[in-house]
């Protein structure tokens, strides 16, 4: 048996699958309809498939998870931590066969797919310390005998959308703190990864059988665009958490607000790293090859734009065009292999596009620019010479495209650096350091977050992960996350024996 075909044994992928749980008591037992197949981009062929949720079984995920939520909320945080921390450490036993899947059903390279993992596993960690450090605040009253203070509640179902380039990362960063937050979840993942929300939800639901809860932790498959815009709509949650393209997030807010619902956006990213004459390239080097061909140029902290002091332009532009030749490019599953493919032929397309566009720019391809004639959706990652105003450049293309242009001064590389709608992760090469605090400062990067001496992908999850402008200002993970998983509650009690009204108002005699 292959690798592929135990790892999806063991995570109890099936050739057909439910689109829908609430726990191991209740799976969709929709059978009818179209089966929504969940394809392997290294071949063009089916991996398995999955019976999309029905009206009906999103009501009882709906229903279920309202239900659950009331008890939930009521369970000490540090109790729901612990059940959190079982949940990373069965991931930590299914790590190696969850990376594969991964790998498998998205096409990221097998050490990226582990790192997903690894990643969903230090979330738990991290959310198991928070449970114990949903911290409030205590005030000074103005009024004699008065304690003031707040304190934060849980908020109820939370309706977590994810996008496939990270299938299960992103749910863990939302899901795992709000279930600490004293949250239930209700998951959409792309429909172009089921498998992968099928495997965590298996795991989820044999941890929370063990422990005695359901409907914590809950699975709503869809590939019905009006399907999603009722768990969009829907005033029982009342916060959506979505990842995915601007023109999609926008509709999720507009609709989400309608109904005056809170909303994290994590949209697109328009990265660009500037790398100054006193950087060190053989760090930008590294850094940035890893920040543009990982995932395929499929991540929203892919590095697109590189933007170059023009006295280092031509030494960098040389470095990378060998390090791309370098670049092995197959399945992601096979050792030595450094790029998979692109998710399906709309990304494909969408390369090949902006390709076509660059061309009428004039714009000069260094290397790669080819759709890679052999089984699967595989491209070259591609270096050009671009100018930031183009309307390519100014897009995010979800592809291994790197854009290469030139500075004079710091301050001209900040505002190539600002001047696109985007703004989630930036970066800066420099042994200057009024270069690197001027990058970090409230005149540098406008995007939520800005790093010198490291690329633009790859952020820890101690850090809040979100970024500004057209990206949504949504933040996840580390830091302070937490507080948009709950409601604050300011209290106020008076223990004295008088009823003295704040601003000194005095009311009748």
């Amino acid at each position: 048996m292959s690798t592929s075909h135990t790892a999806l044994r063991d995570l109890g992928i099936q050739a057909i699958n439910s689109g829908g749980s609430t726990g191991s008591s209740w799976w969709s037992g929709r059978n009818d309809g179209s089966l929504l197949p969940s394809i392997n981009p290294s071949t063009g062929e089916q991996i398995a498939g999955v019976y999309p949720c029905s009206p009906e079984d999103y009501e009882r995920i709906v229903k279920e998870s309202l239900e659950a939520f009331r008890a939930w909320r009521m369970v000490p945080a540090p109790k729901r931590g612990e059940i959190v921390r079982l949940i990373g450490q069965a991931l930590r036993e299914k790590k190696d066969q969850l990376g594969t899947l991964v790998s498998l059903e998205v096409g990221k390279i097998k050490a990226e797919g582990d790192g997903e993992v690894q990643e969903m596993i230090d979330m738990a960690d991290f959310a198991v310390g928070q449970s114990r450090m949903l911290y409030g605040a205590t005030m000074q009253s103005e009024r004699p005998a008065h304690r003031m203070s707040e304190q934060w509640h849980p908020l109820g179902p939370v309706g977590v959308i994810t996008a496939f380039n990270f299938p299960v990362a992103v749910w863990a960063w939302n899901a795992f703190v709000a279930a600490i937050a004293g949250d239930t979840v209700i998951w959409k993942p792309s429909p172009k990864a089921p498998l992968c929300a099928v495997a965590v939800q298996q795991i989820c639901n044999r941890v929370m059988q063990q422990q005695g809860y359901a409907g914590i932790f809950s699975l709503f498959i869809t590939d019905q665009p009006a399907l999603a815009d009722n768990m969009v709509q829907d005033p029982r949650l009342p916060l959506i958490s979505f990842t995915g393209s601007v023109p999609v997030g926008r509709r999720v807010a507009a609709a989400v607000g309608q109904r005056l619902g809170r909303t994290l956006l994590e949209l697109s990213g328009n990265n660009a790293v500037i790398v100054d004459e006193t950087a060190d390239l053989d760090m930008a080097v590294r850094a940035i090859v890893f920040g543009a061909v990982g995932t395929a140029g499929q991540r929203c902290t892919t590095t697109r734009r590189l933007i170059v002091h023009e006295s280092r332009c031509e030494e960098l532009a040389g470095r990378l065009v060998k390090a791309y030749a370098q670049v092995q490019i197959g399945n992601p599953l096979e050792k030595d292999v450094l790029m998979g493919p692109l998710i399906d032929q709309v990304a494909v397309e969408g390369y090949r596009a902006a390709l076509d566009e660059i061309k009428k720019e004039d714009g000069q391809i260094l290397c790669g620019g080819r759709v890679l004639s052999r089984t699967g959706f595989f491209v070259e990652p591609t270096i050009v010479r671009a100018q930031n105003h183009w309307p390519v450049v100014q897009r995010e293309t979800f592809a291994p495209i790197l854009y290469i242009m030139t500075f004079q001064t710091i301050d001209e590389a900040i505002q190539m650096q600002n001047d696109v709608p985007q703004g989630l992760s930036s970066a800066m090469f420099s042994n200057h350091l009024r270069h690197g605090e001027r990058f970090i400062s409230a005149a540098g990067s406008d995007c939520g977050i800005a790093n010198v001496n490291i690329g633009t992908s790859g952020a820890e999850i101690g850090g809040a992960f979100g970024g500004e402008k057209e990206t949504g200002g949504g933040r996840e993970a580390g830091s302070d996350s937490w507080k948009a998983y709950m409601r604050r509650q300011t209290n106020t009690v008076n223990w004295g024996t008088e009823l003295p009204l704040a601003q000194g108002i005095k009311f009748g005699s």
